[in-house]
């Protein structure tokens, strides 16, 4: 999923000084689960800039919605009469959400509540980690299902470096090396032959040419 936190509330309410009217517009997808941009924080982001509002002595009407989720077109569009009696949109959906709704709504101004951090998943209540990096050229085949270029620090994908430790990354302590994680279960696989295979350097530029990536499946599109 894609992991998201909150933007200072101060900042959010300076993107809104000259509006009198906003709609505050949550996301039930992934900014839900890591608990940034849910039903419940689009109330409570509201009532904030509410409060801040009122302090300088001034008021601010509120509308609050959740969609089902901010990248998908038809529940962008299921808000359009609520979109219309504002000033301004702000969501708090990830970063691909929030230009959906600015594409859809062309002469809306739509601001980010959230920065969007990165993509990953819950490793226990309250705390998620990045576990992929959208390379475009999966290896997790080769490497037990533990990904270089995001756990390891330099992205190495033939290692380990020569820094690492006990098990431990040179540069955080803290941190487990994920090539010593990525022995460890190839090794409980019996698969150690995996590790010898070599990994040619990331052609970055080949996801990157010609702009905005995409892909297409001529059996879903209508």
């Amino acid at each position: 999923m894609i992991v998201a936190e909150p933007k200072p509330i101060k900042e959010v309410a300076g993107y809104i000084k000259d509006c009198t009217k906003i709609l505050v517009v949550g996301c039930g997808g992934c900014t839900s689960v890591c608990m940034a941009g849910g039903e419940t924080e689009a109330e409570m982001l509201a009532a904030s800039l509410r409060i801040l509002r009122k302090m300088e002595g001034r008021e601010l009407v509120t509308a609050v919605t959740t969609i089902t989720r901010q990248c998908e077109p038809e529940f962008v569009e299921s808000i359009s009469s609520k979109v219309k009696e504002v000033d301004a949109v702000v969501s708090l959906g990830c970063g691909v959400g929030v230009q959906f709704l600015a594409e859809h709504y062309r002469d809306k101004w739509v601001l980010p509540a959230l920065n969007t951090v990165f993509a990953g998943g819950t490793v226990q209540a309250g705390i998620w980690e990045e576990r992929c990096g959208l390379c475009g050229d999966c290896i997790l085949h080769l490497t037990g299902g533990i990904c270089p270029v995001i756990r390891c620090a330099k992205s190495i994908l033939n290692g380990p470096c020569g820094g690492s430790q006990n098990g431990k990354c040179e540069i955080n302590p803290d941190t487990p090396c994920a090539w010593h994680l990525i022995y460890e279960k190839l090794s409980a696989m019996n698969r150690l032959d995996l590790i010898l295979q070599f990994h040619p350097a990331k052609d970055w530029s080949k996801e990157r040419s010609g702009g905005l990536r995409n892909r297409k499946r001529e059996d879903a599109v209508l």
